[in-house]
């Protein structure tokens, strides 16, 4: 998905919702990139042009980055569950800055997580737990999606240091 032009991978098991998520999302004004066949290649700022995000991995600290397409048959389908799979508003590629990975339902999601990354083919990205179905589920991947591209820590230095339970 492009999210506000932050490239954002939503993980999941079959059923999970991420279609429906999906969906939410290009109706907010989102991009699909792929829908449950995601080609993932690892690239550096210096060959590629179409860089939206910029993460450090590799030796020497050089710029690396993740690109998302879908496969060729696939672009910008979306499976509409008791619909059918319809087009939708698409790009091509989108370099990734986020991955979201959606818990299972009735599992809420922690309230002030600890930051999380994940390292996929080599590139470092951080990383949130999403419950789909909420009705805020949009809203926040959005914000977490803006806060990644501009590197903004998810949990301030501040709340850092607070006790588990959040009381000063």
């Amino acid at each position: 998905m492009s999210v506000s032009g932050a490239g954002v991978l939503i993980r999941g098991p079959s059923g999970a919702g991420k279609s429906d998520l999906a969906l939410r999302l290009v109706d907010a004004g989102a991009l699909l990139v792929a829908d449950d066949v995601v080609e993932l290649t690892p690239g550096d700022s210096h060959n590629d042009s179409n860089s939206n995000s910029d993460n450090t991995s590799g030796a020497g600290g050089q710029a690396a980055r993740l690109l998302a397409r879908a496969p060729a048959a696939l672009a910008g389908l979306l499976e509409v569950r008791g619909v059918g799979i319809l087009p939708v508003p698409h790009l091509d590629a989108v370099t990734l800055a986020l991955v979201a990975d959606l818990l299972p339902p009735g599992r809420p999601a922690e309230r002030l997580p600890e930051p999380a990354t994940v390292t996929l083919a080599g590139v470092a990205l951080p990383r949130i737990a999403l419950a789909p179905f909420e009705v805020s589920a949009v809203a926040k991947l959005r914000l977490a999606a803006a806060a990644a591209v501009a590197r903004m820590p998810f949990l301030p230095p501040a709340f850092a240091a607070l006790p588990a339970d959040g009381a000063p």
